[in-house]
Parts: structure tokens; C-alpha cells; sequence
């Protein structure tokens, strides 16, 4: 390496270096940094944050129908939701709409849903499920006690989960971790110091405030939103690059979880259906192998706003399972998940994640692709079939 080489990159280090005075950011849990952690727990709703929720600024006045059972309400009140999906939908008609939140069971007019966080022991692998209801089956205080029960044991994983993610960016015995996480996302150490200060920081207001702090926000995404509250003391550039250090380390705290947390698929399943609940594989290509594990599901998502470079091999082969199953074996629907992350909405436009801010509780442009439906037609699928059909099944 020759001299110019060796003065290029150190003035490239200092580059590095200067995006933060580490000196001035405080290790202790100040009056501001309390601020901002009540700020990112609260779930009450501004006039203009509501106003945000309940008028979407855009409509889709040519779409007849509306399929959303894939979808994730958060903190935000149903009533602004209907208001969104009225104004998207001016002309919609037929309609099958169903929450499903995390591990919680919520309702919408006759109908429950639930996303549920489960494993495939044949696979050995983390999957999810989408649990549908009539609202009868499950909403009474001694009603679906045990499924109930399995839900509320495992909501509590997101923040376990979080707790060693908050671990992994703070405690000495996991800097293998860090490097992996610095590796691979480029950080260089001033931005993993600084992470681990804010992690450290939250860690600590969460303890002196555990009473206080609703459930539902402690979750990995916690961090993400804490840490951006220290953008105007910071840098957008310090925390942008933070902010995908501490991605790439969620990653690995995630392939790390241990399984053993969850019921098996089977398990959730058999409950499911105890109860006449639909059964949807979601957002497959995250979950190839469950596919093959021959589960009893009535259909399987083949398009999200995550999964869509399969949509029409995924429609090919629910037709071709079609095809070989007994002519008196229900047939496997096709289902198209919108995925939509109600509290995405409720931030700031800038500090907004563009592709899941873009995504809306049912809409599913795929439905009126051309090129797709083609696939749609011979596997005899289109929106308002699936909603008839499904709507049959729940209320049979």
C-alpha cells in the first residue's frame, strides 16, 4: 500500500468517525431520552394522526370487492380503519374483512382473526399461520379458553425476543453477535457503540417503567422507533446507519430464537379447527417447506406485498392439487394478503418505511393483473369466488 493509499483511508476512517461525538452522548438515562421513550409507547392517537388513518388521500373507486384477511390493525382503532377502507373503496360491494394481529385474537363485525406464531417440526422451522372465525365460536369469556391460552403464551415471545435483541446489542458476552451484525451491514465500531447506548437506554426505561408500558409496544420494533427519536440530536446519516446495523443483529437474534417456545403447527391447527376455523398459509415463499407438509389449511397465500415473485407458479399449484384431490375434498382457495401494518401510518410521512406506509388493508392490485388472472381463470379463482366460498366455510 503506498503512502496516498494510507492517507485515503484514514481520511475516510475520519469521515467515519466524525458522523458522531461519542463523548457527548450521554450513558445515563436522561430527562430527554425519558421523553422520547413515552413518546414511542404512546398509543393515543393526535388529531392529525387520526386524521392521517381516517382519510388515506387516495381512492380505488373501480374495485368491486374487498378481500383482507391478512392484515394488522396495531393500536389503531377500528372505527378510524372502517373510515380508511370506506374512503378506499368507495364502490366496493362485496366484502370479507378479518383482523389478524399478532397472537391476538380481534374481531370485525362476525368475524375473528389471529396471526399466529408457530413451528413446523418436520422442518424444524418458524411459521405462521392465519386463523379465521365466526365471532360466536370464540368471543365469549368460556369460549376457545384453550387456544386462548396458547395465544397469550405465545404473544409473549415478540418481547422475549426483544429483550435478547436489547442483549445482543448491549451485554459483553455477545460482541460475537455484534461483529456478525457490524460484518454484515458495513458498521463500523462508533456506530455499534452508539447502538448499544440507545439499546442500553431503552433496556433501562423499560424496567423503570414496566407498569406502565402497554404490552403490545414491546416488541423489536421498539428499538427502531426509540432510536429514531434521536435523529435531530444526531444525524439522519448516524442513525440511518445505525438503524441497519441493528436490522442486520435483529436478523440473527431472530435465526437464534429457540423453537422450543412455540406449539407446532399441527398443534395450533388441530385447536383451530376445533372451533370451525379457516386455515391460510400466509405469505408462503418466506415458508417454502409448509407447503409440503400436507397440513390442513384451506388454502395458501400466493401474493403479499413481501412475496411476489412466485404469484403465478403459487396459483399454478394450488390448481394442480386441485386437479389430484378427490372430487368430494374441499378445494384449496387462493389467497392475496395486503400484509398491511396499521401504525406505519400513524408516523411522520419522512420517518416512514415507504414500501409498508404504501401497503393498505385490501388491496391486492394482483386480482386485476392481466397477465396473472389468466392463471386466476384456470384455477377458477377471483376475489369475489374466494370471498363467497370462504365466507361459506367460516359460516357453516
Amino acid at each position: 500500500m503506498n503512502a496516498m493509499e494510507v492517507v485515503s483511508l484514514k481520511q475516510g476512517a475520519n469521515r467515519r468517525c466524525a458522523l458522531l461525538d461519542l463523548d457527548a452522548v450521554p450513558r445515563e438515562v436522561t430527562e430527554d431520552d425519558a421523553r422520547a421513550y413515552a413518546r414511542v409507547i404512546d398509543t393515543t392517537l393526535t388529531p392529525e394522526q387520526a386524521a392521517r388513518i381516517a382519510e388515506p388521500g387516495k381512492t380505488f373507486p373501480m374495485q368491486a370487492e374487498t378481500m383482507a384477511v391478512h392484515w394488522h390493525p396495531e393500536f389503531v382503532p377500528m372505527d378510524l380503519i372502517r373510515a380508511r377502507i370506506r374512503a378506499l373503496y368507495p364502490n366496493s360491494g362485496k366484502e370479507l374483512i378479518i383482523p389478524t394481529q399478532h397472537n391476538e385474537l380481534l374481531f370485525w363485525d362476525d368475524y375473528a382473526g389471529v396471526e399466529v406464531d408457530c413451528y413446523s417440526s418436520g422442518f424444524n422451522r418458524k411459521v405462521q399461520l392465519l386463523l379465521h372465525f365466526r365471532r360466536d365460536k370464540v368471543e365469549g369469556e368460556h369460549q376457545a379458553e384453550t387456544l386462548k391460552s396458547m395465544l397469550a403464551h405465545t404473544f409473549e415471545y415478540r418481547s422475549g425476543q426483544l429483550f435478547e435483541f436489547l442483549d445482543a446489542a448491549t451485554l459483553p458476552g455477545m460482541e460475537h453477535r455484534r461483529q456478525q451484525a457490524a460484518a454484515l451491514s458495513n458498521a463500523d465500531a462508533e456506530i455499534v457503540e452508539f447502538s448499544g447506548i440507545i439499546a442500553a437506554k431503552l433496556k433501562r426505561l423499560i424496567e423503570d417503567t414496566w407498569g406502565e408500558t402497554p404490552r403490545e409496544t414491546i416488541k423489536n420494533k421498539l428499538l427502531r422507533n426509540f432510536l429514531d427519536e434521536y435523529r435531530p440530536a444526531y444525524g439522519d446519516l448516524a442513525v440511518n446507519r445505525a438503524q441497519v446495523y441493528l436490522k442486520a443483529l435483529k436478523e440473527l437474534v431472530k435465526q437464534g430464537f429457540s423453537l422450543t417456545y412455540f406449539y407446532r403447527a399441527s398443534e395450533i391447527i388441530e385447536e383451530a379447527r376445533s372451533l370451525g376455523a379457516g386455515v391460510v398459509i400466509p405469505h408462503p415463499e418466506q415458508f417454502w417447506p409448509i407447503l409440503l407438509a400436507d397440513y390442513d389449511v384451506d388454502g395458501i397465500e400466493v401474493w403479499n406485498p413481501q412475496s411476489r415473485e412466485y404469484t403465478e407458479f403459487l396459483i399454478q399449484a394450488v390448481n394442480r392439487q386441485n386437479e389430484n384431490r378427490c372430487r368430494n375434498s374441499p378445494q384449496m382457495l387462493v389467497f392475496m394478503g395486503d400484509d398491511c401494518h396499521m401504525s406505519e401510518k400513524v408516523k411522520e410521512p419522512a420517518l416512514q418505511d415507504a414500501d409498508k406506509a404504501a401497503r393498505e388493508v385490501g388491496l391486492q392490485p394482483v386480482w386485476d393483473d392481466l397477465s396473472v388472472r389468466k392463471s386466476l381463470i384456470l384455477c377458477g379463482a377471483s376475489r369475489a369466488k374466494m370471498i363467497d366460498e370462504y365466507k361459506a366455510r367460516l359460516d357453516g
